[in-house]
């Protein structure tokens, strides 16, 4: 890139839905340093400017707010790092764990309301009619609002929940995904209680027609821990000839953190690794690790599973892991960022095997791949 550019050339450089606008208001902030003008006045622009706006760009679309942005770009070098600048990050993180404390608070309040099912809608009705004319002003105003809630929460105690008819009115759309796939999301929900999860949940375009192929085949299952496993439908995966194997072999190991130190210190486990089965299933569900050495082995062509399912807990190694498998060549079923745990990876296989025994003829997923 040699000429100078227009705004126009520039965001078109630059892509990512940056407008000029955009730019103009970086200008303003100063994320972007003035640039030289042309004897007709216009803007122009060098390849510095769209390295600098690609940088801007990027770090807006992980979540930086543009004032904290703009004091990472003045940092030169990881040494010029300041306390001041991190200090400010935390408190940044504080703020928005806040927002999201208040934005749980009020989705549990409307799942309470839409999360009911058609037994409870005379009741729910008459929540809302009065939701409408409730005075909070006095505490006998509050107690008003619990009575509410209480008269609510009475009719579970009529029939069973049903689940289905929940998730309908609470899920995303996600018309745009497979049967199959819509399927697996709702079991994914319904195991850990969160609506949101449905957002993170990352399949690759051949994960459910390869994951198919290979338990027909009678695949082998490796997971991470003991606890993995004994989450896993052994009754079905017997039936398609699937045995089951783990990798850190310890009962004593249950957490993310034991299962964390073990594979580090311990070479065996990292050598059986690499022994695995070509065309198995992992199923990881507590340490990052052992994720980012999957990713590394399958990069290295060491081992070549059909299918990964990658859902270690973590901060920042387990995020780093989930991009890692998504930009690997194998097929991967994962939940983007710290959300994860052994009981959503064993969902996420069990509803695999139970909608190829219950569906073998479904081909919905065919269509995506």
């Amino acid at each position: 890139m040699t000429k100078n550019l227009t705004i126009k050339e520039l965001t078109e450089a630059v892509g990512g839905a940056c407008t000029p606008r955009m730019v103009r208001h970086y200008h303003q902030l100063g994320l972007l340093p003035q640039p030289v003008r042309s004897p007709s006045n216009y803007r122009l622009y060098t390849k510095n400017d769209v390295v600098r706006l690609q940088r801007i760009v990027a770090l807006k679309q992980q979540g930086f707010q543009l004032n904290h942005i703009r004091q990472i770009l003045e940092v030169e070098s990881p040494s010029d790092t300041t306390p001041s600048l991190m200090a400010q990050l935390q408190q940044q993180y504080r703020a928005v764990m806040q927002q999201i404390s208040q934005l749980r608070q009020t989705a549990s309040a409307l799942e309470g309301l839409l999360g009911r099912d058609r037994d409870c809608e005379i009741m729910q009705a008459e929540v809302l009619a009065q939701l409408k004319l409730l005075d909070v002003e006095t505490q006998a105003g509050l107690g008003g609002l619990e009575k509410l809630w209480s008269g609510l929460d009475a009719q579970v105690h009529a029939h069973p929940e049903a689940f289905a008819e929940s998730l309908q009115r609470l899920l995303p759309d996600l018309s745009d995904r497979s049967e199959i796939e819509q399927d697996l999301i709702s079991k994914l929900v319904l195991a850990c209680g969160d609506v949101s999860l449905a957002s993170f949940v990352r399949l690759s375009s051949q994960a459910i027609a390869t994951s198919r192929e290979a338990l027909k085949s009678g695949c082998q299952i490796v997971v991470d821990i003991p606890g993995v496993g004994s989450a896993l439908d052994m009754t079905r995966l017997a039936h398609l000839g699937c045995r089951v194997e783990t990798l850190i072999d310890n009962p004593h190991i249950t957490t993310a953190t034991e299962a964390e130190k073990a594979f580090w210190q311990h070479q065996e486990w990292r050598e059986k690794l690499h022994q695995i089965s070509p065309n198995c299933i992992l199923v990881i569900g507590y340490a990052p690790s052992v994720l980012l050495s999957v990713c590394k082995a399958i990069q290295t062509q060491q081992i070549a599973p059909a299918l990964v399912i990658g859902m270690p807990v973590g901060f920042s190694h387990a995020p780093a892991a989930k991009r890692q498998l998504m930009q690997s060549s194998v097929p991967f079923i994962t939940i983007e960022g710290t959300l994860g745990g052994g009981l959503l990876a064993a969902t996420a296989l069990n509803s695999l095997v139970e909608s190829l025994i219950e569906k073998p003829d479904c081909h919905c997923y065919l269509s995506r791949a």
